[in-house]
């Protein structure tokens, strides 16, 4: 599969060697071949992609460690309510 899309790739970079300018309302990018354009728009998007998923991975992260640290102090707490339970029944 990542064989074929590289094949692909390949073949767009030698076909798409027109430079093109790529005109955004404030600013004028360099010319540059379109399979290069292409090519820094998927770094771009999956370097954004890595860095948004990876602030959602440590998020969701600490919220476990504080789940179970909560969970922890429920046990022991448990714990406690059943020993002092045993104690006022003997």
């Amino acid at each position: 599969m990542l064989l074929c899309v590289l094949l692909v790739g390949i073949l767009f970079a030698i076909h798409n060697t027109t430079p093109v300018t790529i005109d955004l309302i404030f600013l004028t990018l360099p010319q540059a071949s379109l399979s290069l354009w292409l090519l820094g728009a998927f770094v771009i998007g999956g370097v954004l992609g890595v860095l948004l998923s990876s602030f959602i991975i440590f998020s969701l992260k600490a919220k476990i460690h504080f789940l179970k640290r909560n969970i922890q102090s429920a046990k022991s707490e448990l714990d406690k309510l059943k020993t002092s339970g045993v104690k006022d029944l003997v």
